[in-house]
């Protein structure tokens, strides 16, 4: 029987995120003590206590999201009774792509950490040069949402970016298409359009500048070879087989679309069958609900889901 890690992206991110476990588990505080020390600046606190606009920039959240998880992570690894959990496999949703290298081993947690954290500078210094933005459709398939794409297009650069479960597929592009886009989404099947708060239009060419940024600084960096735990990736629902292949992929994430829904039935179609969700919040767990009813998830994001387990 398979079992898969897997690991939320931005978005999860909410204040007080990482406290209890913190408090509860001095595996969890050495983490945030550890990420406090790789950053300059308390990460810790504003995962604590916030405040939640300086927890949600684009900046702070990719850092925090990823170290609350490799908290939760390191007391799963360090407690007697779920240090013989491991995974056969591990996936994260766009950012969480980090934290699932980095449980896989084939990222060190301080290298993760400074490539997370120049991550989210270079998409905030690229989202400040053009304006771009989100929108989350709800209740389109593929087809209407190209046609739906192509009519808002009118107004600018618009893509299809997030495939994240059946219905739920996120937009990214100008502004302006983005707006035509929630304002017509109705006539064409949806139940509703949701503008996401996000500082622009991740996963298109208008991060570009971001990905040659990223790409400067992958290529610095120390990336081990995959071995037994594989790592699935956003961008092509693969397995990564080389570290090059890993390298190219995670700038190649910035300016593609993240195929979620591809990479989870991927996963059940090579017989997967343990799911945890690992880190802030629940989403992951509620897209697997969209995707395959059947599928038991189990989250793994408070001190109290950690004591069920240990």
């Amino acid at each position: 029987m398979k079992t898969a890690f897997l690991f939320p992206g931005q978005g999860a991110q909410h204040v007080g995120m990482g406290k209890d476990v913190a408090s509860a588990f001095p595996a969890a505080a050495e983490i945030f003590g550890r990420a406090n020390a790789v950053l300059g600046f308390d990460l810790a606190s504003l995962c604590f206590e916030g405040p939640a606009e300086q927890l949600n920039s684009t900046t702070i959240s990719q850092p925090a999201i990823f170290t609350t998880s490799a908290a939760i992570l390191q007391v799963l690894r360090t407690s007697p009774r779920t240090a013989g959990l491991r995974p056969d496999v591990t996936a994260g949703l766009s950012l969480g792509e980090y934290t699932a290298l980095y449980a896989a081993g084939v990222l060190r947690f301080e290298e993760a950490l400074e490539l997370v954290h120049k991550r989210g500078l270079a998409m905030q210094a690229a989202a400040d040069q053009a304006d771009g933005a989100m929108v989350s459709i709800i209740g389109l398939d593929t087809e209407k949402i190209d046609l739906l794409c192509r009519e808002a297009s009118r107004a600018g650069l618009l893509e299809a970016v997030n495939f994240n479960c059946p219905g739920q597929i996120v937009l990214s592009g100008e502004r302006q298409a983005c707006r035509l886009a929630e304002s017509i989404a109705p006539q064409h099947g949806a139940i509703k359009a949701v503008p996401l708060e996000v500082a622009g239009a991740f996963h298109t060419e208008m991060m570009a500048p971001a990905a040659e940024s990223l790409r400067q600084a992958l290529a610095e960096a120390y990336i081990n070879e995959p071995t037994e735990i594989r790592i699935i990736a956003n961008i092509n629902a693969e397995y990564y087989s080389t570290s090059a292949e890993i390298e190219q992929g995670l700038a190649k994430q910035l300016t593609s679309p993240i195929l979620w829904q591809k990479c989870m039935e991927r996963l059940l179609g090579d017989g997967v069958e343990n799911f945890y969700e690992i880190g802030p919040g629940r989403v992951l767990k509620g897209l697997m609900k969209r995707i395959n009813r059947k599928v038991k998830v189990t989250n793994i994001s408070t001190a109290e889901a950690l004591n069920e387990l240990i």
